[in-house]
């Protein structure tokens, strides 16, 4: 065949349509087999054999680099398949590519090394316990050697590291042996069973493939590197590889001056060995590094304790399934169960377990190695979900009359956490999305200029934190280190919470992990210790004038390095997005001051939250979970992020789905002023992944493609009608957020592509029952149809921003009355528990009322399901477009929300009483005072007197000033 033939042309265009190199490899040998196995028994002037035996050899060009990467087949396998097609021995190649895919797709060469050895058929799966118990007890990894070697030489290694093999090794492994540093880059990102690299001394700089699929792994790579000595690249390419994939082990072989080499490099590296001397060294090291990770010291140690005879004489007749085999009538639950569970059940601290509240043995280690997993400082687990973890961090950092700026709609875990620790809430607004009834992102503009009014009203100084969640339910991600960067610029000594309860996954993957808490946290303390960022700074500060608020907020600021501490917490539903029990969370800490200012305030709320009777399964499945996101982590999140884009482009291209549905790209979703790179979907056929990228890298907000929001509207149904009706019960398909016209659908490391396969089919089963329905309208029944379209489509409610806060609840940041948005939701919420305080307002009277001047304050959360933020706290003002939303809402479900009664407010005398406490305290203040307001029976007793008229005034004049 020649090169350019049309055949050729199209067998590389039936490939180019795969959105990565792990779905061509996978169905590439799917189409190798099949083809081969046509080719085997078509004759040679059959008119339909060049066109195959063209396509044949597209494939094998497609995949031979590919195999390179990979220790089986490996390329030395590969080219042999390759010369007997070329020899046209097809029915030898058939066989042999028909055993290499059956292995593959079995993973059968992760536990028999003579996988290729045998003539007899190969399973299609692991068929046998013994098999199963092979691949568990002895687990498969592969090391990546990156060196020039030659054919004979890769051989006689590979031959040398089976010998080593011990019957009592932990582990095997394979070598995958590559030439260059562009391949040592590709085989890190392509190849998910590496586990360790080892850099060899003096390697060239160029990759000998030019696969275009894989050289997109190679954008943007510094051509200045190919200019460096050899001896160089070596610690160079063990920093580049560290960056994108940290939990791979590094080591370095070198002939040059190890020692002086070990004083520079040494903490990417986790062990340098001189030249060839110490070879076997280097096999233990491997072994040992491996196991590392592999160790989830508390999980063992529960799994020993549950092997050990115990008397229990103290709590839980369920220990050790006493409670269950004594019995007559629940013997069922241990069936469903299986005793495991319960002969792990204890509440002891002891015999060889660990107290959570006061760790010093497995559960200490546990997470000490989730903090190097998760790339923090410190780790904790929690047994009661991240609400909790919310509320201690909250409560370890602030104080009360402390401010804090929080993103409205973030969980409701935060709003409570704040009214239990007395602080001044300053609610930021995300921008709206309207024509999909849901919200953003907050704008670092808008918090930039929130953070300049408290420094106009000289309260700047009681600013302690910024709650923002980072990603959010929809899906939007936030440039978290910009954000922090910024806000740090106009007050260096902030604390930062990035409520990441659905985004623990992100670390696995280099193009998430850099807009985590904990990676941008690194990476900000690496930058502010920077000799070279420390002039940029004084670069940018010269001449700056800080007192011109509009150029501080259209510039790109830079913090002062001698001023600025990094302290940034995150919170993980480690549940939600990895392998844990449900309720099972991760607190991960990067905190400068944590030892001298936080750590004795954090171990306090730690207490206070946490129960002493945690639940040992959940910590011991944290500390499993966490193994697993060390050792396949970044395979897991590659793959659910393929299934994602698989599942859009699924419904992009059906001609019937397209008709109903439609998947929300990032131009949907992030409005153009947030999107630098311009970027409007993530995936195309010209650029592959480059787009998602190249956005990621930019831009200030990005979408996580794993959060697939649905458009529903065209259907005629509503997001709830859809999910419950629809999704849930007729097909059992589970999914937990909807809007107003929108359902999300989340790919996790649990997603299959059969899970996605039923998705499409039932989305298509759905879509066709529309379209019989529409069919068999009549014409009223159709105009109706049209006009519940029309308003699911294009009549969208707009979304509320946050009013104010009622001057009654404005506590001290009245001082000045300069117009900040901080209010004190916690005398609010606890002046709601006397029902003589209250009062109910229906939603015709409220708009009356409001039109009438009166200030109608709620006493309560208010927050409708969906979209599920709180249209309302308590103190919060009702505001006539907060009437407008609540009344085009067509949502069942709205807690703190009587429709029988209407909305729960304060009554005139008690926000009078209110009012004049907070009148008082502002003016003593102002003379310099301390006011010591005192509470009783949930009514506000002045330390001085204001007239009601005089506390109206003062309400209304900092309402116009805001």
């Amino acid at each position: 065949m020649k090169p350019g033939s049309a055949s050729e042309k199209n067998g590389r265009a039936s490939l180019s349509r795969h959105r990565s190199v792990w779905e061509m490899r996978s169905d590439g040998w799917i189409g190798l087999v099949d083809d081969l196995s046509r080719l085997a028994i078509l004759p040679p002037e059959h008119p339909e054999r060049e066109r195959r035996l063209a396509h044949v050899r597209a494939i094998v060009e497609q995949l031979a680099p590919v195999e390179s990467y990979w220790a089986f087949p490996g390329g030395r396998v590969f080219s042999e398949l390759a010369q007997w097609i070329e020899r046209d021995e097809l029915a030898r190649a058939h066989q042999a590519a028909r055993r290499i895919h059956r292995v593959l797709a079995a993973r059968t060469y992760r536990h028999d090394v003579n996988t290729l050895d045998s003539d007899n058929e190969l399973p299609s799966q692991i068929e046998t316990d013994s098999e199963r118990q092979a691949q568990l007890a002895r687990p498969y990894f592969e090391v990546l050697i990156v060196d020039e070697m030659s054919a004979s030489e890769e051989d006689a290694l590979r031959r040398r590291v089976q010998r080593k093999r011990n019957a009592e090794d932990d582990f095997i492994f394979d070598v995958v042996v590559v030439p260059s540093f562009e391949d040592a880059l590709i085989a890190t990102l392509v190849n998910f069973n590496l586990q360790a690299v080892v850099i060899r001394h003096g390697f060239p700089f160029r990759s000998v493939n030019h696969n275009d699929m894989l050289r997109r792994f190679l954008d943007g790579m510094d051509e200045g590197i190919e200019k460096m000595a050899e001896f160089e690249r070596g610690p160079l390419l063990g920093r580049q590889i560290a960056q994108i994939r940290p939990e791979l082990d590094l080591y370095l072989v070198t002939d040059v001056n190890v020692e002086a080499i070990a004083a520079q490099v040494g903490e990417v590296f986790k062990r340098i060995f001189f030249g060839e001397e110490d070879h076997i060294e280097l096999y233990s090291s491997i072994m040992k590094g491996v196991g590392e990770r592999h160790r989830t010291p508390f999980f063992n140690a529960l799994r020993d304790y549950a092997k050990q005879p115990t008397g229990v004489f103290h709590a839980l007749p369920l220990a050790r399934g006493k409670s269950i085999m004594n019995s007559n009538w629940i013997g069922d639950l241990a069936q469903f169960y299986g005793m495991n569970l319960f002969m792990a059940e204890t509440s002891a601290t002891s015999g060889g377990l660990d107290s959570l509240l006061d760790p010093v043995g497995p559960l200490k280690t546990a997470q000490e190695y989730a903090a190097r997993a998760f790339g923090a400082r410190r780790t904790y687990f929690a047994t009661n979900g991240t609400s909790t973890c919310n509320k201690i961090v909250v409560q370890a950092l602030v104080r009360p009359d402390d401010i804090v700026l929080v993103d409205r709609n973030c969980h409701k875990s935060h709003h409570y956490g704040l009214v239990l620790a007395g602080a001044q809430v300053a609610y930021l607004d995300s921008y709206p999305l309207d024509q999909y009834s849901m919200y953003g992102a907050v704008p670092i503009r808008h918090i930039k200029q929130t953070l300049l009014d408290f420094r106009r009203a000289g309260t700047l100084d009681r600013v302690r934190m910024v709650l923002l969640t980072n990603c959010t339910f929809d899906g939007i991600v936030y440039d978290v280190e910009r954000v922090m960067m910024e806000c740090l610029a106009i007050k260096p000594d902030l604390v930062f919470l990035w409520d990441e309860a659905w985004f623990a996954f992100a670390r696995c993957h280099p193009i998430y992990r850099q807009r985590t808490g904990m990676a941008s946290a690194a990476r900000l303390c690496e930058t502010l210790k920077d000799p070279a960022y420390a002039k940029r700074h004084a670069a940018f500060s010269e001449g700056f004038d800080w007192d011109d608020e509009q150029r501080v907020l259209d510039t790109r600021l830079l913090p002062d390095p001698a001023k600025t501490r990094v302290r940034v917490y995150a919170t993980h539903s480690t549940h939600k997005t990895l392998t844990a029990l449900r309720q099972g969370s991760m607190i991960h800490v990067w905190d400068q001051d944590f030892k001298d200012k936080a750590e004795e305030a954090f171990h306090e709320a730690y207490m206070t939250h946490t129960s002493t009777s945690p639940n040992y399964q959940i910590l011991a499945s944290l500390d499993v979970g966490r193994r697993q996101v060390e050792l396949e982590g970044y395979e897991l999140i590659q793959r659910q992020l393929e299934l994602a884009m698989s599942l859009r482009e699924q419904v992009l291209h059906h001609p019937l789905l397209k008709r109903y549905f439609r998947f929300l790209r990032v131009s949907d979703v992030v409005p153009t002023e947030y999107r630098e790179s311009g970027v409007e979907s993530y995936y195309n056929d010209e650029n592959g992944w480059n787009n998602l990228e190249a956005a990621w890298r930019t831009d200030e907000f990005a979408l996580d493609p794993t959060r697939a929001t649905l458009t529903i509207g065209a259907t005629g149904m509503d997001g709830d009608t859809f999910k419950n009706k629809e999704l849930m019960d007729r097909y059992g398909i589970q999914i937990n957020k909807t809007s107003r016209n929108t359902v999300l659908f989340m790919t996790n490391i649990g997603t299959t592509r059969s899970a996605v396969a039923y998705l499409i089919e039932v989305l298509v089963k759905i879509a066709r029952d529309v379209d019989q329905r529409i069919s068999d309208m009549s014409a009223i029944e159709r105009r109706i149809h049209e006009k519940r379209v029309r308003s699911l489509t294009l009549e969208q409610p707009p979304l509320p921003d946050f009013s104010s806060f009622h001057f009654a609840f404005r506590g001290r940041s009245v001082e000045g009355r300069a117009g900040t948005r901080d209010g004190d939701i916690r005398s609010a919420f606890f002046l709601s528990y006397d029902d003589a305080n209250c009062e109910y307002i229906d939603m015709a009277e409220a708009a009356k009322a409001i039109q009438a001047g009166r200030d109608l304050v709620s006493a309560l959360f208010v927050i409708p399901y969906p979209p599920g933020f709180p249209i309302l706290v308590p103190g919060q003002v009702i505001s006539a477009e907060i009437l407008q939303f609540m009344a085009a809402l067509d949502v069942r479900e709205i807690h703190g929300f009587r429709p029988e009664l209407g909305f729960r407010i304060f009554n005139d005398a008690a926000l009078s009483r209110a009012a004049q406490a907070t009148a008082a305290r502002a003016a003593l203040a102002l003379s310099g005072r301390a006011a010591q307001p005192q509470e009783k029976d949930g009514e506000i007793k002045a330390a001085a007197t204001t007239t009601p008229a005089e506390a109206a005034r003062a309400s209304s004049t900092t309402r116009s000033e805001e």
